[in-house]
């Protein structure tokens, strides 16, 4: 098999920068800090700010409805449940199915690049793996930038949930923000669909392979592809 190192630097580098997103959309996953709501009454909500994520939602309080062990007052926000606005069930499952995704986008790139810089497999398998890596990669920020494009879109126009009332939340905030979940997200998106773009990218080298043999006594030189000249002496016999 040729040398093909000096071919995929741009992959080793990409490599990097889907596995950084990747572990950025992990992040996303856990942070509640999606959208940040602002409240006017303080007799609960005693901070002044609740976040609200895609699993759950938090506030600290001062109230007694913490026990002495508590800090922040959390609830799940479930995919069955009525009250769970589309913007968050889409995120719930699409998100799951991204880290599928950019999972095996980056087994399949860690694959060719093996072969790549060890030399173990021929050209088609590394430039499938190559391929089906960055596909899968771009399909992982398309499935992470749709929900979270969605739940931004939700916080500029500031619409409500309808919590239930074990949620202690109010039923509109006076303000809401963009959380860092969101921004994340937008990040992360842009890293991992980088990366499966470069590794599309990827073009195995046109390898020349010179073919030499002989003509044969009778044979058109003109009809053979080579590269030297017949020995005259050679075809009559003489030697």
């Amino acid at each position: 098999m040729p040398y093909l190192v000096h071919t995929a630097h741009a992959q080793f580098v990409a490599l990097w920068l889907g596995t950084v997103g990747w572990a950025l959309i992990i992040v996303t996953v856990g942070l509640v800090e999606w959208r940040v709501w602002e409240v006017s009454d303080l007799s609960v909500i005693t901070s002044g700010l609740a976040w609200v994520g895609i699993w759950r939602v938090c506030f600290y309080s001062h109230a007694p409805i913490l026990s002495g062990s508590q800090i922040m007052f959390c609830q799940r926000i479930r995919l069955s449940e009525s009250f769970t606005p589309p913007e968050i069930a889409a995120a719930q499952v699409l998100l799951l199915v991204a880290l599928v995704l950019g999972l095996a986008g980056n087994a399949s790139v860690v694959y060719a690049l093996r072969n790549v810089y060890f030399g173990l497999n021929k050209l088609k398998p590394i430039k499938l793996a190559f391929s089906s890596g960055g596909v899968l990669l771009i399909l992982t920020g398309a499935s992470t930038l749709v929900p979270v494009c969605w739940n931004l879109h939700s916080v500029v126009n500031n619409q409500t949930i309808s919590f239930p009332a074990e949620f202690r939340m109010p039923p509109a905030p006076v303000n809401q923000s963009i959380g860092p979940g969101i921004a994340v997200g937008i990040f992360a998106s842009i890293l991992v669909v980088l990366s499966g773009l470069v590794f599309l990218s990827y073009r195995v080298p046109v390898i020349l392979e010179a073919k030499v043999r002989p003509s044969w006594p009778g044979e058109n030189p003109s009809d053979v592809n080579h590269q030297g000249i017949d020995n005259p002496v050679f075809q009559n016999g003489d030697v």
